[in-house]
């Protein structure tokens, strides 16, 4: 033999056949089953490869088809019955019909909302949902809510993770007079939101277990005061805080310095980077507001009987306002939209970061509105009387095919 592997190899399988010949027989049969031990190995992985891509591949497209299957159901719940198929006004992009919305009741008494809620489901109408979409979609991170409260009733101590709150209170029935307690019989606040991220934490006396004592009331949001309030209170006075942290959180809007306008009057609760004029108590709102994220500047803007307020624009702020009084006339542009509509009381209106609005009253009383700004910064607004003002009278005489010395007599 000349190869000494081979033969050692070969002795330990039996032959059948006798001679020189019989080994290397043997081994070239067993070669040969070796290859194909190795062929049918192979293939068998293959096969088993396959059917598990082909097994997993089949789960995913199943578990994708349950996937989308439940997306459109839950697509088709999350529109209301009313809302399916049917076409909505640009306007709706804009303007909020507040009375037409829920009310939602608990003891102390009612709220409405003007907001984007995440389930469509929520929403009312068609109208109110396009509303709530477009906030949604300009990141206005705003809302607006009517908060009546009852006679004697609570709003329940309460805190918000997401927001700012600022409140304007509208109207209280009965008017305090010197010297006596105030007591109304009807409140009714009007409030906007803003979001931020703002966390609250309890630490009374006894920590956890101590919280773990209350008990859950009917409703989460605020009660009646109990019959036997001063049995449960044991001292039913407090003593003023100090003025640097009320005015903090409050501000005189309605006795503030008015600024006149040829159509109206406006009013400001806001931040101003030259504090000069400003009262001390006026100062320190201002402060509070910019030293806060995601704050709000709040106005009352009176538009005189048939009077107008120009058409503009705000650069850092998207603007939400609430008809209080009268009726008017309002004007939009937005990029690919263009809207006028009526507005009347209760309504509230949106215009997002950049768009072009005029504000008009129709009627024979003053249109009164509550609107709110999303900065704590200072405004920055853009009238068209500003743009004329600061545009060269041979520009604007080109754009507008004019003779250069009409825009000359425009009064500075």
């Amino acid at each position: 033999m000349d190869n000494q592997a081979f033969e050692m190899h070969g002795e330990n399988i039996p032959s059948s056949s006798p001679g020189k010949e019989g080994p290397k027989k043997e081994e070239g049969r067993k070669g040969s089953w070796t290859l194909l031990r190795i062929f049918l190995v192979c293939l068998l992985a293959c096969v088993l490869s396959t059917a598990i891509g082909v097994l997993a591949l089949s789960l995913l497209y199943l578990d994708t088809s349950a996937s989308l299957r439940e997306n459109r159901d839950q697509n088709e719940a999350a529109t209301p019955p009313e809302t399916a198929g049917k076409e909505v006004e640009p306007k709706f992009q804009f303007l909020n019909h507040l009375p037409k919305s829920k009310v939602f009741k608990y003891p102390g008494g009612e709220i409405q909302w003007a907001r984007f809620r995440n389930d469509a489901r929520e929403y009312q109408s068609a109208e109110e949902l396009e509303f709530g979409k477009s906030l949604n979609h300009h990141h206005s991170k705003m809302t607006f809510g009517t908060l009546l409260i009852k006679s004697k009733g609570l709003r329940a101590p309460h805190w918000h993770f997401n927001a700012n709150e600022h409140g304007y209170l509208l109207k209280r029935q009965s008017s305090p007079t010197a010297g006596t307690k105030v007591g109304c019989s009807v409140k009714e606040n009007l409030s906007f939101c803003h979001g931020s991220s703002t966390v609250c934490v309890l630490q009374p006396a006894g920590g956890v277990d101590f919280i773990r004592t209350f008990q859950k009331q009917r409703e989460d949001q605020a009660v009646n005061l109990p019959a036997n309030l001063k049995e449960l209170v044991q001292n039913a006075t407090y003593v003023q805080s100090p003025e640097e942290l009320v005015w903090q959180y409050f501000y005189d809007l309605q006795g503030s310095e008015e600024f006149p306008f040829p159509g109206g009057i406006f009013q400001w609760a806001r931040y101003r980077r030259n504090g000069t004029g400003l009262s001390q108590t006026e100062r320190i709102f201002s402060e509070s507001l910019n030293k806060h994220e995601n704050t709000l500047t709040l106005a009352t803007l009176r538009i005189f009987s048939n009077g107008l307020g120009q058409p503009h624009f705000h650069f850092n702020a998207n603007e939400m306002g609430y008809v209080i009084s009268g009726c008017g006339q309002v004007g939009v542009t937005l990029s690919g939209v263009t809207a006028n509509f009526n507005i009347g009381i209760g309504d509230v209106i949106f215009f997002p970061v950049g768009t072009q609005h005029y504000i008009k009253s129709v009627c024979d009383e003053d249109l009164l509105l509550l609107l709110a700004y999303s900065t704590g910064n200072q405004l920055e607004t853009l009238r068209m009387r500003d743009y004329f003002h600061g545009t060269a009278d041979h520009i604007l005489a080109q754009l507008f095919f004019k003779k250069q010395e009409e825009f000359q007599k425009f009064p500075k």
